[in-house]
């Protein structure tokens, strides 16, 4: 006997399907809108994964020692680093951060006066805002140099999440997998290894990145006594990891502390990040870029402006690999559309054959 929440009519249940499906869809929506800072902290423990693992990883070609031993290692370099620039480096660091704001001001009052010299009026309070924008938005990366992007607490929950993935890595994988159905767990496997794989390239090569530009900077800076060599260089290289939007930043900030001591130096500042960039841009970008989710420079920086925007630098900092993932998740998924199409057709022509 039918109960009285049961549907008979054929339409009408298919009808309740759809719109059960609809209303699931919207409350996920929601739901992730309403955990979005949390889902990115997690996100951002994954990223951190993949970076141990792409180290115990390259420490196994030249090792072959347990992975145990391997991530070990890999954390106690980056905790030895970390350590080393705020205990050997932090102070001098610190001093030249603390003058940085003022030579920004002064530089940019100088800018002003030659624009209005030259009959282009500029508003004084309307470039004092864009002067307070873009210190304020190198505010977080400066604040690194106390406790790892500005949010301490955060920087924390997203290596512990990191380091809690990147030792039983099968683990959550065969979790996810066990949530979906039986027949896409093979495909949720084969998505999973490449992600990974591609992730482990693009940290790999954003990391050699900011390695490269940072010392570069700093050195080339420092052997023409530019003032605040090593501030200038930690700076680039950290916004390195930014795509599109750091170099542009790094570059002006400079530019800006060069013309503070002449205009030879000013040119030489400029010069120097066009070389960095040159060597990044042809050289590191592209190497890395062949091995990864190639992904187009429009579509990162609309992704970083949103994300920026949403949820401050961190959705800044994960705005690439979110981007990567979801390119690669499509991907993986049109494929299997093909084959299936592929397989649906071999089928029916083997039935048109056989009749």
């Amino acid at each position: 006997m039918a109960g009285p929440t049961d549907i008979q009519d054929d339409v009408v249940r298919s009808e309740a399907k759809k719109a059960a499906v609809w209303i699931g869809t919207a409350a996920l929506v929601a739901l992730a809108v309403f955990l979005a800072q949390p889902l990115l902290v997690i996100f951002g423990g994954i990223v951190f994964a993949a970076m141990i693992d792409g180290g115990q990883r390259l420490l196994a070609r030249v090792a072959p020692i347990p992975r145990g031993l391997r991530i070990a290692i890999v954390l106690m370099a980056a905790v030895a680093f970390l350590v080393w620039l705020v205990f050997f480096a932090g102070n001098q660091i610190a001093a030249q951060a603390a003058e940085l704001p003022a030579i920004i001001n002064t530089q940019a009052a100088r800018l002003l006066e030659w624009a209005n010299s030259r009959g282009i009026t500029v508003q004084q309070a309307d470039f004092s805002r864009v002067a307070e924008q873009l210190i304020g938005g190198v505010g977080p990366v400066t604040k690194a140099l106390g406790g790892i992007f500005g949010g301490f607490t955060t920087a924390f929950l997203i290596m512990i999440l990191g380091i809690y993935f990147v030792l039983e890595p099968d683990l959550y994988q065969r979790g996810l997998a066990w949530m979906l159905p039986e027949a896409s767990r093979a495909h949720w496997h084969g998505t999973a290894h490449r992600m990974g794989r591609a992730l482990r390239m693009l940290l790999f090569g954003r990391l050699i990145g900011m390695a490269v530009e940072g010392i570069a900077t700093w050195a080339l800076l420092a052997v023409y006594g530019v003032p605040m060599a090593a501030l200038l260089g930690l700076l680039t290289g950290l916004l390195a990891f930014l795509p599109n939007i750091g170099a542009p930043i790094s570059g002006a900030l400079m530019v800006l502390v060069g013309f503070s001591g002449g205009t030879n130096m000013g040119i030489y500042c400029m010069v120097v990040y066009l070389v960095v960039q040159t060597v990044d841009g042809n050289i590191i970008v592209p190497m890395v870029a062949k091995r990864t989710a190639d992904l187009a420079p429009a579509l990162v920086l609309g992704a970083q402006l949103i994300m920026g925007v949403m949820f401050g630098i961190l959705g800044l900092a994960l705005a690439d690999p979110i981007v990567a993932m979801l390119k690669i998740a499509l991907e993986r998924q049109a494929e299997r559309n093909d084959r299936a199409a592929t397989e649906a057709a071999e089928a029916s022509e083997a039935i048109e054959t056989t009749a």
